[in-house]
């Protein structure tokens, strides 16, 4: 087991988003929450990195709950999110961008090192190191958003619509920087709008209706796949 949801209540104030959410993500895959708009997947990813506190239920990291921890602690804990839109700081350069998602950590060695792997993986982050972030490009931002995520050193990337507004080429390569992590031992719970790109990067597929799990397919069983895409789509 890597991270466990039980019974997990969430609300905005009046409005009740999660309402009862129970699932398990095993290490090692590529898990994929779909749902409709609306339905509390960004929600459910707010309330694991502790944006959000539940009103009721828990969530565990293999043995330490983290539903009582600060988002610093559940970052040092290993665990990292990657929000929706592309959350660069503007007015910093690359290498500013990046060393700030090291914020955490001592080992200057040890951030440099990591910062020139960075460079290997998003050769582009490398040419446009000195630029600030704001003047990159939608898919550029999108790669710095992922490698800063990247300098916590996390054990679980959190990706909310890693590929939205971008071009297809640039979600091409999106893909291919997921599924590399995701092969280099990174647990990825990631939401995606695009349902073919996040049907072929998965392993497992979550489908929220109705604030709660309602569905579980391994993407390798196909009736249970087409099963989730039905609930999905009518959703």
């Amino acid at each position: 087991m890597f991270i466990s949801v039980k019974d997990l209540f969430v609300s905005y104030g009046k409005l009740e988003v999660l309402k009862g959410v129970s699932l398990e993500i095993i290490g090692g895959y590529i898990n994929l929450l779909l749902g409709a708009n609306g339905s509390g997947k960004s929600t459910l990813l707010d309330t694991i990195s502790g944006l959000n506190r539940p009103i009721s239920g828990s969530i565990w990291f293999n043995e330490t709950r983290l539903d009582k921890l600060s988002p610093v602690k559940i970052l040092k804990g290993g665990i990292s999110h990657v929000p929706e839109g592309r959350r660069v700081f503007v007015n910093m350069t690359v290498l500013e961008n990046l060393e700030m998602g090291a914020y955490s950590r001592r080992n200057k060695r040890e951030i440099m090192k990591d910062i020139v792997d960075i460079y290997d993986r998003f050769p582009v982050l490398g040419k446009k190191r000195k630029e600030k972030g704001g003047t990159l490009s939608g898919g550029e931002q999108q790669m710095l958003t992922i490698a800063r995520a990247l300098m916590t050193k996390p054990k679980v990337l959190l990706m909310d619509e890693p590929a939205q507004g971008l071009s297809p080429l640039i979600v091409t390569n999106v893909a291919d920087v997921i599924t590399g992590l995701n092969r280099s031992g990174l647990t990825i719970v990631l939401v995606e709008h695009n349902l073919r790109l996040g049907l072929s990067l998965a392993h497992t597929v979550y489908v929220l209706s109705n604030g709660k799990i309602g569905f579980v397919a391994k993407t390798t069983d196909l009736s249970g796949v087409e099963y989730a895409m039905k609930i999905y789509l009518g959703g």
